[in-house]
């Protein structure tokens, strides 16, 4: 599987009239690289998580615009940012807690609404250079995580991670992998834990994955056994990731996330949220304002399974993601350093 490290997480494909993902929808049983170029199936990317992670999300959601920039037919510069404002907006409306999303598509508008006297074919070839600055920055984004976060970890560590806020879900090092893959570059030697993150089982499909494939001592454990770890003394350090960090830095990141957080929190083990400043929104005040999606009740009760397991008639309660009180973490890190909250 070392060839998965080998594939663009989210790219042009060649001629840039459609963008090329890994769909990690088929991992870990099988790495299909598909491009992806009509509207529909642009939105169903994000929707049905064939592309996931913020990060990943914001840089595919911007190449996604500049695909679909080369379909407008109107050569009228107001109609034609009209109907591309119409194609930000159903792309946005795919998920709604990743500010990564929104924070691309904005980027990509202003960049279309500011070419001042150029023509649509300008505009349109102008939005293929800022889609490519935005993979590229998240790229460099990344690197510096891992650099300022890997110090943190030490000879023997064992470091503890929720999800999959790695490669897959970013583009080379991720965001809570990246202090994990520089200090592996550096010859530092730790042992790698990963949530399973039901009920999607990110980290079992994805983390665990891409982690042991890059030869980092990686070991495999469900939700409920994170406490566990920690009280034998297994986990010297958490690095989660997040899809959207409010103005008082309370964060959304996927389900399960605050539980981990509250038994870092009891046994005195640090906990660190890895992020680009693209997801702090500082226009919304605490956690309480972000909001969160609700995913399928199926994704609980049938999917991994041969047969349903739970009652058909059950209610369901299936939030993608929770919020994790500022309290609760130790510091935020971003491309610009670590930023210590008081606990």
């Amino acid at each position: 599987m070392k060839v998965l490290n080998e594939i663009d997480t989210v790219a042009f494909a060649p001629g840039n009239e459609a963008v090329r993902i890994i769909d990690q929808t088929l991992l870990p049983g099988e790495v299909k690289v598909i491009d992806v170029a009509d509207r529909e199936e642009l939105y169903d990317a994000i929707k049905k998580l064939r592309v996931r992670g913020a990060p990943a999300i914001g840089v595919f959601a911007a190449m996604a615009l500049s695909v679909l920039s080369r379909s407008i037919e109107e050569k009228d510069k107001k109609e034609f940012l009209e109907k591309l404002q119409a194609e930000a907006d159903f792309l946005n409306s795919s998920r709604p807690t990743a500010v990564n999303l929104s924070w691309a598509l904005k980027e990509m508008m202003s960049c279309a609404r500011t070419q001042g006297s150029e023509d649509v074919p300008a505009i349109v070839e102008k939005l293929y250079d800022r889609a490519v600055k935005i993979r590229d920055d998240e790229e460099t984004i990344e690197k510096k995580i891992g650099e300022f976060g890997a110090p943190l970890i030490k000879e023997n560590f064992g470091v503890l991670t929720h999800c999959n806020a790695g490669r897959l879900a970013c583009l080379k090092y991720g965001t809570a992998t990246a202090p994990m893959y520089i200090a592996h570059e550096k010859g530092i030697n730790f042992r790698a834990y990963c949530d399973e993150t039901r009920p999607l089982l990110q980290g079992a499909r994805l983390t665990a994955l891409e982690l042991s494939a890059s030869g980092i001592d990686t070991t495999l454990n469900c939700d409920n056994m994170s406490a566990s770890l920690m009280r034998a003394g297994k986990i010297d350090i958490v690095f989660v990731g997040a899809d959207r960090i409010a103005a008082n830095y309370d964060t959304a990141n996927k389900i399960g996330t605050s539980l981990l957080a509250l038994a870092a929190k009891h046994y005195n083990i640090p906990f660190f949220v890895c992020a680009p400043t693209s997801t702090i929104d500082k226009s919304i005040k605490t956690g309480a304002d972000i909001p969160i999606e609700e995913r399928e009740p199926g994704e609980v009760t049938e999917m991994w399974y041969e047969k349903r397991m739970a009652p058909n008639d059950i209610k369901v309660y299936n939030p993608a993601f929770d919020v994790t009180d500022h309290s609760l973490i130790t510091g935020i890190i971003t491309e610009n350093g670590i930023h210590y909250l008081k606990g």
